[in-house]
Order: structure tokens, then C-alpha cells, then sequence
């Protein structure tokens, strides 16, 4: 996991773009957080590292037994459903992650205290903010601790979470050398593109589109990925 969390914070050019296309070029569903889903500072660091996930039930007692558990450079993967009604996550419990040793905390729902989060300059995602806390307390589940619920996917304690300006994708840990991989080799493919355009040939030279149009008059059900792949063309669309 330091590997992948070194590869990903250092000066690759890695994105969760990238690693949402490598994900499909390893045959692994793309499980993309709600878009609605932003890191809270733009000057953060970017995330990366295991999934902590907890399911909030109005008691922030949860997420520090959680941290009890926690590994050096865990993500703290918090489930309040997707609530707006109240925020889960406040400056202290930012405070108290980083002082853990975690690398980020990912949130479906909303925090508070943004100044103070913002100032901690630690990775935290989350649906926005509200001022309000939970005044509720619903029962624990056996779950509690082994999973979270993050928009329309189940995370578990198995699984790896980036994070960047576009948001956050799951991986499962078992496969996440071979996701980054392919998003390296993704990574390499789009540079070389784009110096190609800046040097004037355009992206419909480069995947040979008037070739693909010509070709799709004889076979209209003929796709553009199709195409490429026929042509040898690495990209991805």
C-alpha cells in the first residue's frame, strides 16, 4: 500500500481519471464516487490508501473506535447515506485522523467546520457542508465497521480510494497494482497525444476518424473503440 500511495502522490501525472480507464483496461468496474463528491480544500493533497469505511448512526464515537482500528495511511471511509440534513464530520475529528496517521477521510455526506479543515491542509471529500450536526441515535449495525455504503457502491476494508479535483474512485486492493498500471501506460498514451496536437496533428488525424467514417457506410453498427482496436491504437474511449 506505501507503494501505491508513493506512485500515486509523486510526480507521475496520475489521476483518478486515469485510474477510473485503468480500471476498464483491467477489466474492473469503475466505482466512481457521486459527482457531487469534492474535496473540501483545492490545496490539499491528493488521496490515496486503504478504505477505513464506518457507517455514522449520529454518534461520533463510531468513527473514533474506527480510528482504533486504523493502519498508518488508512482512508477513513465514512457512510452517513448521503444525508444533507446534517454533517458528520467536523474540525476535530479532521484533527484527530491526521494525528492518527491517517492519509484522508472520504465522506458520503456533508461536514462542518470548513476554516478548520481547510487549515489541518489534509485530504477530506465530502457532499459540502452544513453547520448542523446529527441529533439523532440510530442503532448500530453489524456492518458498522466492514463497510460503507458510497453512493450506489459497497466499500470495504479490501478496497483503495483516490482522490483528486474530480473526485473519488474505488479499487479493490487486490488488483490495484494492475489498475495502476494500465493507468501509467493510459497516462504515457494521453501526453503523447497531446504534444501531437500541440505540434498540429490533431486528434482525429492521430485515431484516423475520417478512416472510421468511411468504414462505418459499409458497416454502420462498426464502433469508434472497435476501430481503434483494428488500427492498434491504445486509446480508450
Amino acid at each position: 500500500m506505501q507503494e501505491i500511495a508513493q506512485l500515486w502522490t509523486g510526480a507521475t501525472g496520475l489521476s483518478t481519471a486515469h485510474v477510473a480507464d485503468g480500471s476498464v483496461r483491467a477489466g474492473v468496474a469503475a466505482r466512481c464516487g457521486p459527482a457531487a463528491v469534492r474535496p473540501v480544500s483545492e490545496g490539499a493533497p491528493r488521496l490515496a490508501g486503504r478504505c477505513l469505511p464506518v457507517r455514522h448512526f449520529g454518534s461520533v464515537d463510531v468513527l473514533l473506535e474506527a480510528m482504533d482500528r486504523a493502519h498508518p495511511g488508512d482512508v477513513l471511509v465514512v457512510d452517513n447515506q448521503g444525508r444533507t440534513d446534517e454533517s458528520c464530520v467536523g474540525g476535530l475529528i479532521v484533527l484527530e485522523a491526521k494525528a492518527a496517521g491517517l492519509a484522508g477521510i472520504a465522506i458520503w455526506g456533508l461536514h462542518r467546520d470548513t476554516r478548520e479543515v481547510r487549515r489541518a491542509g489534509f485530504p477530506v471529500f465530502s457532499l459540502g457542508s452544513l453547520p448542523a450536526g446529527p441529533a439523532r441515535l440510530d442503532e448500530r449495525r453489524r456492518s458498522t465497521f466492514s463497510s460503507a455504503e458510497f453512493g450506489e457502491h459497497t466499500v470495504r476494508t479490501r478496497d483503495v480510494v483516490f482522490g483528486d479535483e474530480d473526485g473519488v474512485v474505488f479499487v479493490p486492493g487486490d488488483r490495484a497494482n494492475e489498475v495502476l498500471m494500465h493507468a501509467l501506460q493510459l497516462r504515457d498514451a494521453e501526453r503523447s497525444r497531446a504534444t501531437s496536437i500541440r505540434l498540429g496533428t490533431t486528434l482525429r488525424q492521430q485515431v484516423q476518424f475520417s478512416a472510421y467514417q468511411r468504414a462505418r457506410r459499409s458497416e454502420p453498427e462498426l464502433t469508434l473503440r472497435e476501430h481503434l482496436a483494428r488500427t492498434g491504437d491504445a486509446m480508450i474511449v
